[in-house]
């Protein structure tokens, strides 16, 4: 089991800056990914970027690379996703979520098991 708790969102003016974190808990042995989604009122949940818990591997999602930088730290079991130049569009509830599968791409949302409660993100224009 699992346990992901998310910080640092709040409300922030278009092209500014958030960073994100995610600390995990529990039994992180057999981790594969962390992973960030994002969720929208109405809108499906969408893949932002994951890292590899055991190397340096990292995916986003379509046009984020570049803005959004995801970083770790296992010691601390801590993921971190910083965000620069945000814009209205990327208001979301953010999730940090984990997975023990190894997926061709990160973003196959099935194979996550473990998620947070979210995190808010509001960008003013």
């Amino acid at each position: 089991q699992v346990q992901l708790v998310e910080s640092g969102g709040g409300l922030v003016q278009a092209g500014g800056a958030l960073r994100l974190s995610c600390a995990a808990s529990g039994d992180m042995f057999r981790t594969y990914i962390m992973g960030w989604f994002r969720q929208a009122p109405g809108k499906e949940r969408e893949f932002v970027g994951a890292i590899a818990w055991n190397g340096d591997n990292t995916n986003y999602g379509d046009s984020l690379e570049g803005r959004f930088t995801i970083s770790k730290d296992k010691a601390k079991n801590m993921v971190w996703l910083r965000m620069n130049g945000l814009q209205p569009e990327d208001t979301a509830t953010y999730y940090c979520a984990r997975s023990k599968e190894a997926p061709a791409w990160y973003g196959t949302l099935s194979s996550y098991d473990s998620w947070g409660q979210g995190t808010q993100v509001t960008v003013s224009s």
